[in-house]
């Protein structure tokens, strides 16, 4: 990762006393330099308690790919965008910066370099033109070698103030919701060290829109690469990933990664995805077009114009996730099932949980609210503007439909069987009713009927199934960080400047998606408690930023309605 010697001698020296360290490598390669990056820092014993990496890599999907390790005090960040527009994405305090092979990268970069740098920052680079060098002294990188082409070693001690990192939280929480994004925030935290007292008012983990018997995992495409859909393929690969880390689906987690097929809704939809085929040659593990020959000899159904197969997707029980990651936090997590609807407050330096009584059941400095619309209860929150969407879950007897070997969907979906059944749906309905109706199953028929092309599917099916209620925001995207204090925002224009409530945060309206985005928005959020590199670009980050709201109402109330 460095020249000898001189390299590992900064490594060691510059590290020590620091409670976590950043390297950035301008090219990951073959992997061996991480590898023995994170080798010298095992050995070390004077060794900062978090080491994070991250470096631009080839041959991966375009965006930013946080890696999960086997020792959680390591994070690694591959980032598969060109150089300068990587940087400046990237949300990060870097210790250490080694530039290598960006001879043809300009000069531009400088300028996002420094803005990531920290104030005692030492740069090693090889091969840089007499252009970059220029580039980067003029923003405040002091070279103490040659200025030639080959390796230099420069510090950084830029004139420019640099905002001072957050003081280290203190490292107790409270989780409200057993759901699966209050389970995946009680793993991420506790893989920290942290210590988190899990508040729940049903009587077991996953009663609400998380307790369905299958939930489908699988990519978002579109031919403008939207934000959804980055934001989408961005948290597939994580949980791929991380699931695997918790013992894997068909393992410690139930379901199977069997793979998705997708039809198209017709010829005009197959004609945008074959364009999006062409366009984003896509690896075909995670996503291949389909002719109607191909995907009718793989599906055994008809297919008339097409389908998308995500060889890497498939279906998987929430529960079963939220129970696997409730497992791995170990002994830092308290569980305190069946308390009923709680109260908030805010005491002195610390947030207290009441029930509906008043008695105490936890306080802590940070508390992150999980539990979906029900959130809107609480004071703090009553001003975001989320909405519960029901929907039902129609659950077929295996033998009344044809076999499949994977899950299949269009405008509903059809799991393989589990357990002698079947999970077809869901409605989505503007109503609180939360029992079985047979008006909302005839739905699902219907589109289950045209999903496998035969009229008579299904017919005489016994009413059975589930009612579960998303947790939507009104662009569909997920809330992820600290809540906004809306009665203190007053003219305020920019995210950064939107006051927000001290050490209160939120993981809400995952929408259809809570499978796949529940990991890595835990992740983030806990990244940014911790002042650690972010494993989102920026505006990513923002985009699912609770404080968007603040100045979206604002602007709704001049008269303007557009979002960012």
């Amino acid at each position: 990762m460095l020249p000898p010697r001189q390299g590992l001698m900064d490594y060691r020296e510059h590290w020590r006393g620091r409670e976590r360290y950043t390297v950035f490598d301008s090219a990951f390669g073959d992997g061996s330099a991480v590898r023995a990056l994170i080798g010298t820092w095992r050995q070390d014993p004077e060794r900062p308690q978090r080491l994070h990496i991250v470096a631009l890599a080839d041959g991966l999907l375009p965006g930013f790919h946080r890696i999960p390790q086997a020792d959680p005090n390591v994070t690694l960040d591959l980032l598969a965008n060109p150089f300068e527009s990587a940087l400046a994405q990237l949300l990060a305090r870097i210790d250490f910066i080694r530039l290598h092979g960006i001879a043809d990268a300009g000069a531009g970069f400088a300028r996002a370099l420094a803005r990531l740098a920290s104030s005692d920052a030492i740069l090693h680079a090889e091969g840089l033109t007499l252009e970059q060098i220029g580039a980067l002294t003029g923003q405040g990188f002091a070279f103490e070698a040659s200025r030639q082409t080959g390796a230099l070693r420069a510090r950084f001690a830029s004139r420019k103030p640099r905002p001072p990192l957050p003081p280290s939280p203190s490292r107790r929480a409270i989780v409200i919701g057993a759901g699966i994004a209050g389970s995946a925030a009680c793993e991420r935290l506790c893989a920290r060290g942290w210590h988190v007292t899990l508040v729940e008012r049903h009587p077991r983990p996953a009663m609400e829109a998380s307790g369905n018997l299958a939930g489908i995992f699988m990519p978002l495409l579109s031919r403008d690469d939207s934000i959804p859909t980055r934001l989408t393929r961005a948290a597939y690969l994580y949980a791929l990933r991380y699931w695997e880390q918790l013992g894997g689906i068909g393992d410690a987690i139930e379901g199977a990664a069997c793979g998705v097929l997708q039809l198209a809704r017709d010829a005009e939809h197959a004609q945008v995805s074959r364009a999006i085929a062409r366009e984003a040659h896509f690896p075909r593990e995670f996503a291949e077009w389909l002719e109607r020959d191909a995907a009718e000899a793989l599906l055994g159904l008809p297919a008339p114009d097409g389908a998308w197969l995500f060889r890497q997707g498939g279906w998987a029980r929430p529960g079963s996730v939220c129970e696997a990651m409730l497992a791995a936090c170990g002994a830092r997590l308290e569980q305190r099932f069946g308390v009923g609807d709680v109260q908030l407050e805010r005491v002195g330096d610390e947030w207290l949980v009441r029930d509906a009584a008043g008695a105490e059941l936890a306080r802590a400095p940070n508390v992150v609210l999980a539990g979906g619309a029900g959130a809107t209860r609480f004071a703090q929150a009553a001003r975001l503007p989320l909405t519960a969407i029901r929907g039902q879950v129609t659950h077929l007897p295996a033998a009344m439909l044809p076999p499949l070997p994977l899950v299949l969907c269009r405008e509903a979906y059809l799991t393989p069987e589990s357990h002698g059944i079947r999970s077809a749906g869901a409605t989505y309905d503007l109503d609180s009713e939360r029992e079985l109706r047979e008006s909302s199953q005839l739905e699902n028929i219907d589109k289950l009927r045209a999903l496998v092309s035969d009229p008579a599917t299904a017919a005489g099916a016994p009413l059975a199934g589930r009612v579960g209620f998303r947790c939507v925001a009104p662009d569909r995207l997920p809330l992820v960080g600290r809540l906004p204090d809306f009665e203190s925002a007053g003219t305020t224009e920019r995210l950064r400047d939107v006051p927000r409530h001290p050490g209160l945060y939120s993981l809400l309206g995952y929408a259809s998606r809570g499978l796949i985005w529940a990991p890595l928005a835990a992740e983030l959020l806990a990244a940014q408690i911790e002042a650690e590199p972010l494993p989102l670009a920026a505006n990513l980050v923002d985009a699912l930023d609770p404080a968007r709201f603040v100045l979206r109402a604002r602007r709704t109330s001049r008269g303007v309605t557009h979002t960012d």
